[in-house]
């Protein structure tokens, strides 16, 4: 008894004159660790009687909770001493720079999109947007699309399960259709007739926005983004198409060496309708747009569709067509992001990564403009 007293003394002593939190642990561990004086009292009251035990336990245990309650008062009590010198040496400087924090950032496809809607306007080109939910008569057959085309399949299409009441769109609908099939949209053409039945003619406008598909690879993805260009007017012919996308493409890519080629193709809501190639070349395991594709090491590269409005088109909109004519584009919004910015996977864009974002994602100031770069950042 008088041993464990005197011992706890020492170690209330040595506990106050710690003047380091390492030294506090080095008493605790004296005291209270495992192989400590007190554990050690501790396991021998298993070997005392009775009588030993009833007077030596309360004396073991009061030694046990004395040195706990000053190891924990003096660990307050330096780390508190600890802040309070860190406190008096530290000081702020509100005149450096800011630290550059971790913040959010714009995405590829936003950008572009910006990109996209900066090139246009300079080319006299309006925005305009549409709804993504559309019925199956502004999606497929204003543009012509017959009701055997392979694009209305259940498995190319992602149909609702119901049929929504809804009266003709236009007169040119079939007379008594009492019901639309609605759907996600499957590009943003349906954003033309849209655009032609409240504006009429002559019109020139872009439609970017989301479009909903069922295929999923690394170059597809249910979801994807499409720009859908339309210019309708008098006198209005290929030539007008090839050098509108010609100047999109050089202001887009920030270089002159484009070059275009229109190849022969069908698509139902234009006539005659065009596949747009760009001429590319492969540096350093990626493609790069520019040069002439027949040229030694470059190639022909798909990058959207176009061609002129199919007559029928105009009239589903209600647009004279003897009158009227005009050219319509679609492009990927997400593949050509990917072929400038040298990306190689376009299911990235939707997995919400932070270090694909961090390292692809632009600044909120790196806002594309003419004078500056349409693909500049700061």
């Amino acid at each position: 008894m008088i041993d464990i007293s005197s011992q706890t003394e020492a170690a209330l002593a040595a506990i106050a004159t710690a003047e380091t939190l390492d030294a506090l642990e080095a008493q605790r561990l004296d005291a209270l660790g495992k192989k400590g004086w007190v554990s050690l009292a501790l396991k021998t009251l298993g070997g005392m009687s009775p009588e030993e035990r009833t007077a030596a336990a309360p004396a073991i245990q009061s030694a046990r909770a004395s040195i706990a309650e000053a190891l924990d008062a003096k660990k307050a009590a330096l780390e508190a001493a600890a802040l309070e010198e860190q406190l008096a040496r530290e000081t702020v400087d509100l005149t450096l720079p800011a630290v550059a924090a971790p913040k959010g950032s714009v995405h590829p496809v936003s950008q572009v999109m910006d990109e996209l809607a900066e090139i246009f306007a300079d080319l006299g080109f309006a925005v305009a947007t549409g709804p993504e939910i559309e019925d199956d008569w502004h999606n497929f057959t204003a543009l012509n699309m017959d009701e055997t085309h392979p694009a209305r399949a259940m498995h190319d299409t992602f149909y609702f399960p119901d049929r929504t009441p809804g009266g003709p769109a236009s007169s040119s609908e079939a007379v008594g259709q009492q019901e639309r099939e609605i759907l996600l949209r499957t590009h943003t053409s349906p954003v033309q007739i849209r655009s032609m039945l409240a504006q009429g003619a002559p019109i020139r406008i872009i439609a970017p926005g989301r479009v909903y598909r069922s295929d999923s690879d690394a170059t597809h993805t249910p979801m994807f983004h499409q720009v859908e260009g339309l210019v309708i007017d008098r006198d209005i012919h290929l030539g007008h198409l090839k050098w509108t996308l010609e100047t999109f493409f050089k202001a887009f890519f920030e270089r002159e060496d484009i070059t275009l080629r229109l190849r022969p193709s069908y698509f139902p809501f234009t006539e005659p309708s065009v596949e747009v190639d760009v001429g590319y070349s492969t540096e350093g395991g990626r493609r790069v747009v520019g040069g002439h594709g027949d040229a030694p090491g470059h190639a022909w590269m798909e990058l959207g569709g176009s061609g002129m409005v199919n007559r029928r088109v105009l009239e589903f909109a209600g647009v004279d067509a003897d009158e009227y004519q005009g050219f319509a584009f679609g492009l990927g919004i997400d593949r050509i992001a990917m072929l400038k910015y040298g990306m190689n996977d376009l299911r990235a864009f939707f997995d919400g990564d932070p270090r694909w974002l961090a390292h692809y994602g632009f600044s909120p100031f790196d806002q594309p403009t003419l004078s500056a770069g349409v693909g500049a950042r700061a």
